[in-house]
């Protein structure tokens, strides 16, 4: 009995001998670490924190997925969150949750802001506390961001108004739905596609709204002002929520027949509406893509390094009902489903 009982502390005894031997053989040699260039280890991963403008939209979800990529790429411990509900109009949230950031003393912040002024002040602080600061999709105005990555907006704007003037009709009578006026990316949309659609005589401005970055508000907008300005046969618009409430205020006025629809953003519902003919047209974005240059370029600021660029564009592609099929068009629209 003694010596059946004395096998098992044996075994035990050499494995611990031969695991501490593999953790000196491996740490020693870097292999915990990060990414080759990374000073990242396992013990220690730095804390970044990628504050967004909602948590429910599709455009985000497929931000998390990019971010989550380069999280586990470069060894960083990420936290993604952002105000509850759908819509993009809790700057307040947002400030609080940057302050708790402060307070945890996380590493860095990836930002994208619902209010370009009223956001500016909390980011002050965040970066006075030693946070870094990279911004995607939306600006902020603040001189602690230390890059920007996301949609060139003006030029996106340019390609709607582009798709607009491929419209055949003798007089385009344009209605827009734009989100709030304190969004830097909507308003660089809107300036890109005036300037584009204004070159041109058949083009005028019939009504122009703002309103709150949510389906409900986006859908009783467009209803009043179609019923106010029958003579609209083009609409646009600017963002996700937008999208989804003009798409449903075309249904229910039955006026996707007689009015073309040039929108932002894709998520299951608005390719549907793609298909059935209430939009025409998706400016999609690269949400994925944005996600992981911004970790990406934290991981670069964290290792004592600087950005190439202050700034960096990413993809924009035109899908419409002709095209959307195509490998390419697939891959942009269902870019929400990447894991």
């Amino acid at each position: 009995m003694r010596k059946s009982r004395r096998k098992p502390f044996i075994a035990i005894g050499a494995g611990v001998i031969l695991l501490a031997i593999l953790f000196f053989v491996l740490t020693g040699n870097g292999l915990w670490e990060g990414k080759e260039g990374s000073t990242n280890s396992v013990i220690e991963k730095k804390k970044v924190v990628f504050l967004t403008k909602s948590m429910d939209s599709s455009f985000w979800q497929s931000a998390y997925a990019g971010a989550g990529a380069a999280s586990a790429e470069y060894n960083l411990d990420l936290v993604c969150e952002g105000p509850d509900g759908d819509g993009e109009e809790d700057y307040e949230a947002q400030n609080e949750m940057i302050d708790r950031a402060i307070r945890e003393q996380v590493d860095a912040l990836l930002f994208s802001a619902i209010d370009f002024e009223k956001n500016a002040e909390a980011i002050d602080r965040a970066a006075k506390a030693g946070i870094r600061i990279v911004v995607v999709d939306s600006p902020v105005n603040s001189e602690a961001v230390e890059c920007y990555i996301g949609t060139n907006n003006y030029e996106a704007g340019c390609m709607a108004g582009e798709e607009v003037l491929g419209n055949p009709a003798e007089n385009l009578n344009i209605g827009i739905v734009n989100f709030d006026k304190s969004t830097e990316n909507g308003q660089l949309r809107e300036k890109g596609f005036r300037d584009t659609v204004l070159k041109d005589d058949r083009a005028s401005i019939t009504a122009s709204i703002n309103v709150k970055s949510t389906i409900t508000d986006a859908r009783e907008g467009t209803e009043r002002m179609l019923l106010d300005n029958p003579q609209i046969n083009v609409i646009v618009t600017f963002n996700e929520w937008t999208t989804l409430g003009v798409g449903d205020a075309v249904e229910a006025l039955g006026a996707g027949e007689r009015t073309q629809v040039v929108a932002f953003d894709s998520n299951v519902k608005s390719i549907g509406m793609l298909e059935k003919g209430n939009v025409d047209a998706l400016i999609v974005q690269n949400p994925y893509a944005m996600g992981y240059l911004g970790i990406e370029q934290i991981n670069t600021l964290l290792n004592g390094q600087k950005p190439e660029k202050k700034e960096t564009a990413t993809s924009s592609i035109l899908v419409t009902r002709e095209n959307m099929y195509d490998d390419k068009s697939q891959k942009a629209l269902f870019s929400f489903e990447e894991k």
